[in-house]
C-alpha cells in the first residue's frame, strides 16, 4: 500500500483555499445540513400531489421507534379489504399480534441455523455473519406470509401495542444475548452428541417469556366488535386469529401473490427467479423467493393492479434522496453534484454491486400519475412514519426515483402475461444472505 504524500496534500488545500465555491459551501455547511444546502425547487413540478389513479386508504399509522414497516405496510393492504367489507371508516390490524410470532419464529429459525451449522468454526462467513446479524425487526413479504398462515391476523384492539413493541432498540439487544449464548449452548451440545432440541427449547421458553413480558400475550380468541360509518354497531364473537382473517380478509398469499424484484446485476437474470439461503422466520416454510423483472414489467404490473383499486405492497431504499418533512421522495429536488462540484453518480447496477443501496423500508403505493403517454411520472405513497410528515403521513414519488431506489413490489399473479408467469417455474438461483436482495425492510 502506498500513502499519500504530503505534497500531494499541500495540493489540495491550495485548490480548496484558492475557490470561491468551497469557501461558500463551507461557510454554508457549518450550520445547515448538506441535504438542505443541495435542495432546489426546479423539481418540485415532479412531486406535485396530484394523481391520475387514486385509491381512497385510511389515515396513516405510526410504527414509532421500531423497524416493523413490512409488517404495518402489509397489514395496511389488509384492513382496506376490512373496512370496505363492513364500511369502517377507521380500523387497524395489531401489528403488536404480528411482530410477536416473527419474533418467536425468527429465534427459533436462528437456533435451527446454529444447530446445521454447529460443525462449522466460529470464524466460517456464514456462520459469523448469522451471528452478527442475529435478529432485528426487519422482514420480507414472504416472512409476512409465513406468520399469517401459522398464526392469522387480529384486530389492534384485541393486541394493543406496549412501550417495547414500539420502542424495541434494548429488547432487541436483549434478544441477541440470549440468540448467541444459546448459539454457544447448541454448539457445545451437537459436540458432545447432546440432545440439542432438548437445549433449544430451554432457550425458547425464555425467549417465549421475554416476548410476553415485553408484547403481552397473544389472545387465542377475542371478539371483534366495530361501529360502522352509519354509527351500527356489530360484534362477531369468539373468533380465533385464523378464522378472523378467513372471514375478514381472505387473500391467499401463498397461491395469488408473487415477489417481484428489479436487480439488473449480472449474477441475476430478469425472467428468472431467485431465493436467499439463510433468511426466513418460520422453519420449514417456503423459501423467500423472488421474481426478477425488467424495471418496466415491474412499474407495468403495479400500474395494473392500481387501476383495478387495489394497493400495493413495495420495498426501497429510503436511505438518501428524501425531503422527509415534506413528504417527497425525489432524484430532482436534490443536487449533490451540482451544489458540491462533486459528481457522485452511480447506476443502479453499481449501487447494488458495491452496496451503495439495497431494499430497507416497505410501503404502501395508493395511487400513480401517468402522462399523456400512459407512463407513470409519480407516486402516491402510505408510509408508516405518523401523520406529521408530508400530506398528513401520505408521500410522493417522482418516477427518477422509483426507477433508482425500488426494489421489490408484491403483486397479484392474475395481472402478469404468459412470458412472465412461464418465468415463475424456473428453479430458483441460490444467494447468500448478506447479497443485496437479502436486506430486510425495516
Amino acid at each position: 500500500m502506498k500513502d499519500v504524500s504530503l505534497g500531494t496534500i499541500d495540493t489540495f488545500r491550495e485548490m480548496t483555499a484558492s475557490s470561491p465555491l468551497d469557501h461558500a459551501i463551507t461557510n454554508a455547511l457549518t450550520k445547515h445540513n448538506v441535504k438542505d444546502i443541495a435542495f432546489t425547487n426546479r423539481g418540485l413540478d415532479e412531486s406535485q400531489f396530484q394523481f391520475s389513479v387514486e385509491i381512497p386508504t385510511m389515515a396513516v399509522t405510526n410504527q414509532k421507534q421500531s423497524g416493523r414497516c413490512w409488517i404495518f405496510a402489509a397489514l395496511n393492504v389488509f384492513r382496506e379489504k376490512i373496512a370496505n367489507d363492513c364500511n369502517i371508516e377507521k380500523f387497524e390490524l395489531s401489528q403488536n399480534y404480528t411482530a410477536f410470532w416473527d419474533k418467536f419464529e425468527k429465534i427459533n429459525f436462528f437456533y435451527e441455523a446454529m444447530i446445521e451449522l454447529a460443525d462449522r468454526p466460529l470464524t466460517d462467513r456464514l456462520v459469523t455473519f448469522l451471528l452478527d446479524s442475529a435478529i432485528g425487526d426487519g422482514g420480507q413479504w414472504n416472512m409476512l406470509v409465513n406468520v399469517v398462515e401459522k398464526y392469522g391476523v387480529i384486530p389492534k384492539a384485541a393486541m394493543q401495542e406496549t412501550f417495547q413493541s414500539s420502542h424495541t432498540r434494548d429488547m432487541n439487544r436483549l434478544i441477541n444475548t440470549l440468540l448467541r449464548k444459546g448459539a454457544l449452548a447448541l454448539r457445545e451440545a451437537a459436540a458432545n452428541g447432546q440432545d440439542t432440541e432438548v437445549v433449544k427449547n430451554i432457550f425458547l421458553k425464555d425467549a417465549y417469556r421475554l416476548l410476553s413480558m415485553c408484547f403481552g400475550e397473544p389472545p387465542k380468541e377475542f371478539d371483534f366488535e366495530y361501529t360502522d360509518k352509519d354509527k351500527v354497531y356489530h360484534v362477531d364473537r369468539k373468533l380465533t386469529p385464523h378464522t378472523f382473517y378467513e372471514k375478514y380478509v381472505g387473500f391467499n398469499l401463498r397461491e395469488d401473490y408473487v415477489g417481484i424484484i428489479n436487480s439488473p446485476t449480472e449474477d441475476k437474470p430478469f425472467y428468472q427467479n431467485c431465493t436467499i439461503d439463510y433468511l426466513g422466520n418460520v422453519a420449514g416454510a417456503p423459501p423467500v423467493t423472488y421474481l426478477n423483472l425488467p424495471m418496466e414489467d415491474l412499474k407495468d404490473l403495479i400500474v395494473k393492479q392500481l387501476k383495478d383499486g387495489r394497493v400495493v405492497w413495495f420495498g426501497s431504499d429510503v436511505g438518501f434522496m428524501g425531503e422527509r418533512e415534506m413528504g417527497i421522495w425525489s432524484d430532482a429536488v436534490f443536487d449533490f453534484d451540482g451544489t458540491l462540484g462533486i459528481d457522485f453518480s452511480m447506476t443502479k447496477e453499481e449501487r447494488l454491486n458495491i452496496r451503495e443501496s439495497a431494499m430497507n423500508h416497505a410501503m404502501v403505493i395508493t395511487g400513480v400519475n401517468l402522462d399523456e403517454n400512459g407512463k407513470p411520472n409519480r407516486w402516491k405513497i402510505e408510509n408508516s412514519w405518523s401523520d406529521e410528515r408530508g400530506e398528513k403521513g401520505y408521500f410522493v414519488m417522482n418516477a427518477g426515483w422509483f426507477d433508482k431506489f425500488v426494489y421489490q413490489a408484491v403483486v397479484d399473479k392474475r395481472y402478469l402475461n404468459e412470458k412472465q408467469l412461464a418465468a415463475l417455474h424456473t428453479e430458483p438461483l441460490h444467494f447468500m444472505p448478506w447479497d443485496p436482495m437479502g436486506t430486510l425492510a425495516e
